[in-house]
């Protein structure tokens, strides 16, 4: 069930929709999102309220991608790490003799 849960951003009061359980996860991101608005507001004094919202929302959705990415290069040296760890355990049990 999808209960209403009021957010501000900007100042403005919108009604969203939120699956129960996740209004804490809501209002988080609309304090982020709030947050940012406000940043690309201050630099931006001339720019217009959809303009601000825009550069918010690419402001954003370029940080996440960054985290994705550097996401994905950890875990690429991990199952790389991994791999080489493997490799020396093989090494080691098949220098052990079998015990019989």
């Amino acid at each position: 069930m999808s209960d209403p849960v009021n957010v501000q951003l900007l100042d403005r009061e919108y009604l969203v929709g939120c699956p129960e359980g996740e209004k804490a996860g809501l209002l988080a991101a609309a304090s982020l999102i709030d947050r940012q608005l406000r940043d690309v507001r201050a630099a931006n004094r001339n720019a217009t309220l959809d303009r601000v919202f825009v550069l918010a929302a690419l402001n954003l959705a370029h940080e996440l991608i960054q985290l994705r990415e550097s996401d994905g290069q950890s875990r690429t040296v991990l199952a790389r790490s991994l791999g080489e760890l493997n490799q020396r355990l093989d090494g080691l049990l098949e220098s052990v003799p079998a015990k019989g």
